[in-house]
């Protein structure tokens, strides 16, 4: 049940519009990090790499409803030998506005849709460095954010009410 606050009624009598909004004013690269270290050798392996990847997210307020959501992704592949072929991070974010959103939606925006959204610029960002790298592009499957913070907040409500997984402490 939605609860109308006499502010947004008077605001509704005036025709005023209180639906929430959120808007997306930017999106760049924040950092940006490409290794080849053993290039040129890197370069002359044939097999298939060993890849290891990683993906953080950081979201932090700003002022007027803004908030800054940031999508870092690392990457690295070794050969099939150990030899270290390259690693790559991007920090990638962008700037949000959330304007008559209710407090309970705003982290599910910030840790969902927004990185959501970010995701295929990013994506594309790293497929591109690693190609120019002198690499077949890294194009890395797509992410269930929504999955990942359902997941979360599963365990942050075992670790406050201090119940375990089936297997144990995870």
């Amino acid at each position: 049940m939605t609860t109308i606050t006499p502010e947004d009624a008077q605001a509704l009598a005036d025709g005023a519009d209180v639906t929430p909004q959120a808007g997306i004013l930017a999106q760049y690269v924040k950092d940006l990090s490409f290794e080849n270290p053993n290039a040129p050798n890197s370069l002359q392996q044939t097999g298939q790499p060993r890849l290891e990847v990683g993906v953080n997210l950081n979201a932090r307020a700003g002022g007027n409803d803004m908030y800054e959501v940031e999508l870092r992704i690392t990457a690295s592949a070794r050969s099939e030998g150990g030899m270290a072929l390259f690693a790559v991070e991007l920090v990638y974010a962008g700037l949000f506005r959330l304007s008559g959103a209710p407090a309970e939606a705003i982290e599910p925006f910030l840790m969902v849709e927004a990185p959501r959204i970010l995701f295929p610029f990013a994506r594309r960002v790293i497929a591109d460095a690693v190609r120019d790298g002198g690499f077949a592009p890294l194009m890395l499957d797509p992410i269930d954010f929504g999955g990942l913070y359902l997941q979360q907040l599963e365990a942050r409500r075992r670790g406050e009410t201090g119940e375990t997984s089936p297997a144990g402490n995870a």
